[in-house]
């Protein structure tokens, strides 16, 4: 039997039934006084609910009598019972008993006595149900979340990741209340968005946000449990056919290809290419194989993020410019072939302001929309091998070389912008010396 949104027991329902009678014929009797002189106490239905509590009245008699009351805890959510099951039986006959002993008491109040008190066990012994708590919005949740993890520089990007999660999470099961969410309601949301997800997006994704909502909200004292803790979604591991970063003669042809691209022309200024992401095919790269940056931390550059030292170019990694994972900045000097190709004339004969898209303001979603753009522009090549993410595939190449040069993965994670793997990690600081006497390390390619 499906539950309601506020189940309640046959006899907590006749209880609240009950009450409900006594405290019409309160009101009536405080607010005209002919009512108690009128005698509406009606006998005949008294007969009629004792035969119900006897059980001898069928289904339909029953209705008759207490269908309305039933109709009305359906419709408030304290009942699901269908007419005909052994369970609308015993409700029906739970609010007879309630009907009966509410007229009864109506009856004694006409002699003047209002001390009576229900003669049935069923409504002698019911307790009460406790007050409902208030509802706590699912979607209020997640703001309040946001919020919290603003205040210490975090959760930048997830806001408009998750957000569409909670607005599907509430449309599914059509209400906001947290409260009233159960592990079955989330079960279900799964199993149906595993029609049209992958499993990896439900499991990292839509389950993952929810849940770590929720557990804040606990942690908090905003909810007392969490129902989502405990539903999970496998995720199939995917085969791997080969390495999944690009090998030596993959790279060298991914960067000839970014060395010598020139944009088609166009008659159409809708057609023609941008200047900045014809730079972007160009130097992005180039920048990720010397770097290990993931591509949208590249192309979110902008022209005050390199700077000289020492004749060491530096280029800064900041969510300022629009996006860092890990959440803070870091420096990583300039390969050498980067500057002898000319990337740093490049940047010094740009406008202020982003590298790799147009305007003057930092646009993560601009920063994103040029990245996909150079991702299809090398698969459109043939340059990418299958099982190698055009832009990822960097990230992987500069982890695998630098453990070849004996690098060690301390440096290679500062460099590349990896949480340290112990609490030993955050210990010391790994130098502009350090990452470029490791970035040196990193030969030329043969182009």
């Amino acid at each position: 039997m499906t539950v309601g949104r506020y189940p309640l027991a046959p006899n907590q329902i006749a209880l609240r039934n009950y009450q409900a009678q006594l405290a019409f014929d309160e009101e009536l009797r405080n607010t005209d006084h002919r009512y108690a002189s009128l005698g509406y106490v009606d006998y005949g239905r008294a007969a009629s609910l004792r035969e119900g509590i006897a059980g001898r009245l069928a289904d339909s008699e029953l209705a008759a009598l207490v269908g309305d009351r039933i109709e009305r805890y359906r419709r408030l959510g304290n009942t699901t019972v269908e007419i005909g099951s052994n369970e609308w039986r015993t409700l029906a006959i739970a609010l007879c008993i309630s009907e009966f002993e509410a007229l009864a008491r109506i009856a004694e109040r006409d002699e003047g006595d209002f001390n009576g008190t229900p003669a049935h066990p069923m409504l002698a012994n019911a307790q009460a149900e406790s007050e409902p708590l208030p509802p706590v919005s699912l979607k209020g949740l997640f703001a309040d979340y946001i919020s919290a993890k603003k205040l210490v520089g975090k959760a930048k990007e997830t806001e408009s990741r998750w957000k569409p999660v909670f607005a599907d999470l509430t449309s599914f099961i059509g209400h906001d209340d947290a409260r009233r969410l159960t592990k079955q309601n989330l079960l279900e949301w799964r199993n149906d968005r595993l029609k049209t997800l992958s499993a990896k997006t439900i499991a990292d994704v839509y389950l993952a946000a929810v849940r770590t909502v929720l557990t804040w909200a606990v942690e908090n004292d905003r909810l007392d449990s969490n129902v989502a803790e405990r539903v999970r979604q496998d995720v199939p591991k995917k085969a791997l056919s080969r390495e999944r970063g690009f090998t030596l003669p993959e790279a060298i042809t991914v960067l000839r290809k970014a060395r010598d691209h020139v944009p088609t022309k166009t008659n159409n200024p809708r057609t023609t290419e941008a200047s900045q992401t014809t730079a972007a095919k160009r130097w992005s790269p180039f920048l990720c194989a010397f770097t290990g940056a993931r591509i949208t931390e590249i192309t979110q550059l902008r022209k005050q993020d390199f700077r000289v030292e020492d004749d060491v170019h530096i280029m800064r990694i900041t969510p300022d410019a629009g996006t860092v994972k890990a959440g803070g900045y870091r420096d990583v000097p300039v390969h050498s072939q980067v500057v002898d190709l000319g990337f740093m004339r490049f940047v010094e004969g740009a406008p202020d302001g982003p590298l790799f898209y147009p305007g003057p303001k930092e646009s993560i979603a601009a920063a994103r929309t040029v990245a996909g753009r150079v991702s299809q522009w090398l698969q459109s090549l043939g340059v990418v091998p299958e099982g190698v993410s055009p832009n990822h595939g960097w990230r992987h190449r500069f982890k695998t070389v630098g453990r070849e040069l004996e690098i060690s993965d301390r440096v290679l994670d500062a460099i590349q912008g990896h949480a340290g793997k112990t609490a030993g990690d955050n210990y010391g600081d790994v130098t502009i010396a350090a990452r470029k006497a490791a970035i040196d390390k990193f030969p030329s390619y043969s182009l």
